[in-house]
């Protein structure tokens, strides 16, 4: 299970909006003076993001609380994300190099075209199968700090 904290936006039914933050860890890396990683987080910042996530805990806004999405689906959406457009763009090329015999880059590039097409097709199928399958979703493990006990809320003026 990979884990990250986060805050607790919003409540709805069994969903919950969270806000995480993400972090780095440059602070702690030797290389950071020469390290593009660390001179573009210096530009970007500390950059927030919402999620839903499915909760069978009671929480609140303001909650502090511990997400985790399993490896495996984590792995599984990645390559499908990743990995399959850009195996079938590099199919594409190929196919349409052996197939098509001519001087011309033209042909290898539309097939590499038409198969990074097909790829993106297929990362909406997997999306579409996927929205609603809680194997794929965040869920929330355990609330970190109640709402009640923080100073640093969110909502605190």
């Amino acid at each position: 299970m990979i884990e990250e904290s986060a805050q607790v936006i919003s409540v709805e039914d069994e969903h919950v909006w969270v806000e995480t933050q993400r972090k780095s860890v440059c602070g702690s890396c030797s290389a950071q003076k020469g390290c593009g990683t660390a001179s573009l987080e210096k530009v970007l910042g500390k950059r927030r993001t919402q999620v839903m996530v499915l909760s069978q805990i009671a929480v609140n806004p303001g909650d502090e609380v511990m997400i985790g999405i399993q490896e495996s689906a984590l792995l599984r959406g990645s390559f499908a994300l990743y990995g399959i457009p850009l195996l079938l763009m590099l199919l594409g090329a190929v196919i349409a190099e052996a197939v098509i015999l001519s001087r011309t880059e033209l042909p290898v590039v539309m097939g590499a075209l038409f198969g990074l097409l097909g790829g993106l097709l297929y990362v909406a199928l997997f999306s579409r199968k996927t929205q609603l399958d809680p194997r794929y979703q965040p869920v929330i493990l355990r609330i970190i700090s109640p709402a009640n006990h923080r100073t640093d809320s969110i909502f605190a003026p």
